[in-house]
């Protein structure tokens, strides 16, 4: 099966199989607000509630607010669905927060790629979505479109790279990344920041937000920043020549999951709602209104919207997760380091 991106703003609740709930039934979940909560709703919620008749209650939480929610509430819980993208899905999974999956309770799991459900059985849900973290560069200005993450150390870009605090979690995975073609691992930064320190001397910029982004491209000539491939489209929507390109050593991805969490007594429900999420028909929605890489391998998407994600199993299989309870362990240190580093 192929569904194509042009119709799946219109016909998700059609292609899915109708179950029928009992009025006043509902769900929990956490969505985090603004385009991606409106996206949320036209993907899956209206549909779901559409096809189901049963009502989301959406609490607005961002991963790491939703985590202390849930954990503060493990003896009682208000969610039934809970979103992360910061890998929270892990650390619940092992604190009992979260229930374990079995597959065949999913029937669209089938078609997920392997890593989108690795360990469902172990409590941690199926990633839906994919905020993969590449170069944003100017299509215009730049003298050619970057490949490598090398290619951002060329001096033919100096001047004219944009890097993002890493106390900004896409800047947090670009920085990894870099620290990794320069030879560094999470056992060790140094070389990373040894390459930011580089970079700052050749007339890089660091900036703590996605709308400063924008400004540099738009104010200061920018042609090369590290960041996720949904902010290129953001760019490119304002109106700027942006595209997003993969570095040929590898896609730092940023998981969006979807988790059913433990102690509540509507698993059906909820789960019904997690299978629409990793639909093909939603993940199309989604990659159209927002472009993040599906994780269901059935998804056709439109050449226009392709060119902006990760897309295909050959370039799915690119992507790399940095282990984000190695990172929250080692936050605060490297966030330290950092800082000393820029103000040097």
């Amino acid at each position: 099966m192929k569904i194509y991106a042009s119709i799946a703003l219109s016909g998700v609740a059609a292609l899915m199989a109708t179950t029928a709930f009992a009025q006043g039934d509902s769900i929990t979940i956490n969505s985090f607000g603004g385009a991606y909560e409106e996206a949320h709703r036209q993907c899956v919620i209206d549909p779901f509630e559409a096809e189901t008749g049963a009502s989301v209650q959406i609490v607005t939480a961002y991963s790491a607010d939703a985590f202390a929610q849930l954990r503060a509430q493990a003896q009682a819980p208000q969610f039934d669905v809970i979103h992360f993208s910061g890998g929270q899905e892990i650390v619940g999974a092992e604190e009992g927060l979260l229930d374990p999956i079995d597959p065949s309770s999913l029937p669209n799991a089938a078609d997920l790629y392997d890593f989108a459900k690795a360990n469902l059985e172990a409590g941690e849900g199926p990633a839906y979505s994919i905020a993969a973290i590449g170069m944003i560069y100017n299509t215009e200005n730049a003298p050619e479109a970057p490949i490598s993450w090398t290619d951002i150390f060329d001096e033919a870009y100096a001047d004219h790279i944009v890097l993002t605090d890493i106390s900004n979690g896409y800047g947090m995975l670009g920085f990894l990344m870099l620290n990794q073609v320069e030879g560094g691992s999470l056992d060790d930064i140094q070389p990373g920041l040894d390459a930011v320190s580089g970079l700052l001397e050749n007339g890089a910029i660091i900036v703590s937000t996605s709308p400063e982004i924008q400004q540099e491209f738009a104010q200061n000539d920018a042609w090369v920043a590290p960041y996720a491939s949904d902010y290129a489209f953001t760019l490119r929507n304002a109106g700027l020549p942006t595209a997003f390109v993969q570095g040929e050593e590898g896609t730092p991805a940023s998981f969006i999951t979807a988790n059913l969490v433990a102690g509540r007594d509507n698993d059906e429900l909820a789960l019904k709602f997690i299978d629409m999420q990793i639909s093909p028909e939603a993940q199309a929605c989604f990659a159209e209104a927002l472009r993040y890489t599906p994780t269901n391998s059935m998804v056709e998407l439109s050449d226009e919207v392709a060119a902006d994600v990760v897309y295909g199993p050959e370039a799915v299989a690119g992507l790399l997760r940095f282990d984000p309870t190695v990172i929250e362990a080692n936050r605060a240190a490297w966030v330290d380091a950092w800082n000393r580093t820029i103000a040097q």
